[in-house]
């Protein structure tokens, strides 16, 4: 369905949009898909409870963790009979793989979502103006998530150019020979089976170029400042250990990080490798019972909490063994630069 916006900020998105179409025309495959918790709603649609997380066993754990918060709080309002269902799914969720549950008269899923990213002659799209933005310099986690509380509503209104993309990405399947047979069967199957989407808030990552070719370094954040904050806090801490950095390259990387937060900068070179601040889209597909859960091919490589203390405990590992190990220098040093960067945030706060 196509709304007719007449919103300002909901237009300018909508110009922003169509205007990437021509500057970065092709659209690529943004990694691997991804899983988030999702609860039917009785108005129709359905609600992301958690953000998304790289495997569907992630997605699982969530979901327990969720159960066992509910169990508490229907406690409080004194239905028992809400709560023991509750804590009986998270105990199974513990030990079994579901993906699909009605848990006290609501029905949850772990919805699949694949992430897009749009490439043109300069390299992968970056943030655009009208994505929001709004958490100060190194404050990106105190400011809610555009994710959680979103609704997966294929019938909900959107711009022109939005469903244009839509049907963009819902047409794509994987060529043959670039990928293992069953990943492709499988998405030739999600097109036929789940043929409507959604697309979700868009992320953000952080990419470099190589050899003429981009790779993400970091994991996804939810807005661009977001992003920004997960560099300058590799450059200050992270980078320095990993990259085995020495003082001039320590200094450098710090005054990178300086400029990052003192310019709220997209773009920049660190390292001698150019480097960039990348939106990815993300689209779940829909299908007449809801989003699309994990496929047969998606990597689910962890077993349920419980099973898997079960199985190391069988091969000889003592998970109740309370002694701990003496940190490697590498992760006091870690510690360390960590206290550092506390104190400088402290720091910057005590004089805003």
């Amino acid at each position: 369905m196509v709304a007719h916006e007449d919103a300002p900020a909901a237009a300018l998105a909508d110009v922003e949009a169509w205007e990437a179409r021509e500057r970065y025309p092709d659209l690529m495959s943004g990694g691997g898909p991804l899983f988030a918790v999702v609860q039917e709603l009785e108005s129709g649609g359905w609600e992301m409870l958690t953000r998304a997380d790289a495997t569907p066993q992630s997605a699982r754990d969530s979901m327990t963790a969720i159960f066992r918060k509910r169990a508490e709080e229907v406690a409080l309002a004194g239905d028992t009979a809400g709560q023991q269902d509750l804590l009986a799914t998270a105990e199974l969720l513990d030990w079994e793989r579901h993906d699909d549950l009605t848990v006290a008269g609501v029905r949850y899923r772990v919805a699949r979502a694949e992430p897009f990213i749009r490439m043109g002659p300069d390299g992968p799209e970056g943030p655009r103006p009208s994505d929001p933005d709004p958490a100060p310099v190194g404050k990106s986690h105190e400011f809610r998530s555009p994710t959680r509380g979103f609704v997966i509503d294929p019938f909900a209104g959107t711009g022109l150019s939005e469903s244009i993309l839509r049907l963009e990405l819902l047409g794509l399947v994987r060529k043959a020979g670039t990928v293992p047979h069953e990943v492709r069967s499988d998405s030739q199957l999600a097109k036929h089976s789940h043929p409507g989407g959604v697309l979700l808030p868009a992320e953000f990552v952080t990419a470099e170029c190589v050899n003429g070719h981009w790779q993400p370094t970091a994991g996804p954040s939810e807005t661009p400042q977001g992003a920004r904050d997960a560099l300058a806090m590799y450059l200050r801490v992270m980078a320095p250990v990993l990259e085995r950095l020495d003082d001039d390259e320590r200094a450098e990387y710090a005054r990178i990080a300086d400029r990052l937060d003192a310019e709220r900068c997209d773009e920049l070179e660190i390292g001698g490798k150019p480097t960039r601040i990348v939106r990815v889209e993300r689209l779940v597909r829909v299908g007449p019972d809801g989003p699309e859960g994990p496929r047969p091919s998606d990597p689910d490589p962890d077993p349920p909490a419980a099973l898997q203390a079960q199985q190391l405990r069988e091969q000889g590992v003592n998970l109740d063994d309370d002694e701990e190990d003496d940190p490697s220098p590498e992760t006091k040093e870690l510690i360390h630069l960590f206290e550092q960067e506390r104190k400088r945030q402290e720091k910057l706060a005590e004089g805003s």
